[in-house]
């Protein structure tokens, strides 16, 4: 284990290099690198390839996050899984392409991290003051509230009985733990499909490498800021290429203060309470990003111990956890497959 700083409290991901591009593998020549950047998802995407110009790309990229946010996002008005939400006893997904594939997706990690993830704790998310509701006044919830919403949450409460998606009522579907990380995959998806293997997208500190860079990995450089976004260290590198993916989830940034304590975003799905344990940021390594952008979120929940045990029973993820260890020291800890 590295002891860094204290003052760095979390991880998030960046390129390395993104306006160069790498030396190429002996006898090659390099191919020429683009970047093409927007917003998404209440974030950023940057897109970055090599190859000749694809003509229009940067409309094909806006307008596939848009679909995907027709359907998915809690921000846009009208959205297949507001309308969902707002139903009483669900909806038809008829005419949907991404609503099924993620709701699949959360229930296989909600059953492999034993509820620690799961897409249903949206009214406690609420509860709490995050997502799209009010902060709260008091630290601590009413206890008969809390065990009055934790009787809402539970995937198993949804039934897809063909096209249509039934639920009893009250309960709300809420899949950003992996909104983003889909995006990746979607964008990634794209690049290849138009003849660019060789490609990193990255929405909001999500990524995935796609090929190579020049005969080269794609090296992500690990970001740890304090709760002031402006201040950033980098403790090394991780490659990324041939599809891998990684996503960070992070209490050092979606919080605030209360009676002079801190609520978090990581709400617990199985106690319906704030989670605040000794793990500050989780990172997974996964080979699709939405994916890794679940696990991330599990991690948080089930604290380091816990998380570090499930990525490592899972041949498929790595995982770089930041944790404060019982000196109030930051450490970091990796599973078997990072290790020097």
């Amino acid at each position: 284990m590295r002891i860094l700083p204290l003052l760095l409290l979390g991880l998030v991901l960046c390129t390395c290099d993104r306006a160069s591009v790498s030396s190429a593998v002996a006898g090659q020549a390099e191919q020429p690198l683009h970047i093409l950047e927007g917003a998404a998802m209440g974030t950023y995407y940057r897109v970055t390839y090599l190859g000749d110009t694809i003509p229009a790309l940067k409309n094909s990229l806006d307008s596939l996050l848009d679909a995907y946010n027709q359907e998915l996002s809690a921000w846009v008005p009208g959205s297949k899984i507001n309308a969902f939400n707002e139903s009483e006893s669900g909806i038809s997904l008829a005419g949907t392409e991404h609503f099924i594939p993620n709701l699949t997706l959360a229930r296989a990690i909600s059953e492999k991290t034993g509820g620690a993830y799961d897409p249903t704790v949206g009214p406690l998310v609420k509860y709490w003051g995050f997502g799209t509701a009010e902060k709260r006044t008091d630290a601590d919830g009413d206890p008969a509230e809390i065990a009055r919403l934790l009787k809402l949450v539970g995937i198993e409460k949804l039934q897809l009985d063909g096209e249509f998606l039934r639920k009893p009522p009250g309960v709300e579907l809420n899949l950003n733990a992996s909104a983003k990380g889909y995006g990746v995959d979607l964008l990634s998806q794209l690049l290849s499909q138009r003849g660019r293997p060789d490609h990193l997208i990255d929405i909001g500190g999500e990524m995935r490498g796609g090929g190579q860079k020049n005969g080269r990995p794609w090296n992500v450089a690990i970001r740890l800021p304090d709760e002031n976004r402006a201040k950033v260290a980098s403790a090394g590198t991780l490659p990324l290429s041939g599809g891998r993916a990684i996503a960070t989830s992070g209490n050092y940034l979606d919080y605030y203060k209360v009676e002079g304590k801190t609520l978090s975003h990581t709400i617990d799905p199985r106690t319906g309470k704030v989670e605040r344990n000794r793990l500050l940021s989780a990172s997974v390594l996964a080979p699709d990003c939405a994916t890794a952008d679940a696990y991330a979120t599990a991690c948080l929940v089930l604290g380091p111990e816990e998380a570090l045990e499930l990525i490592n029973t899972q041949p498929e993820l790595e995982g770089y956890f930041i944790i404060l260890n019982q000196n109030d020291e930051l450490e970091t800890v990796t599973t078997d497959g990072l290790k020097e």
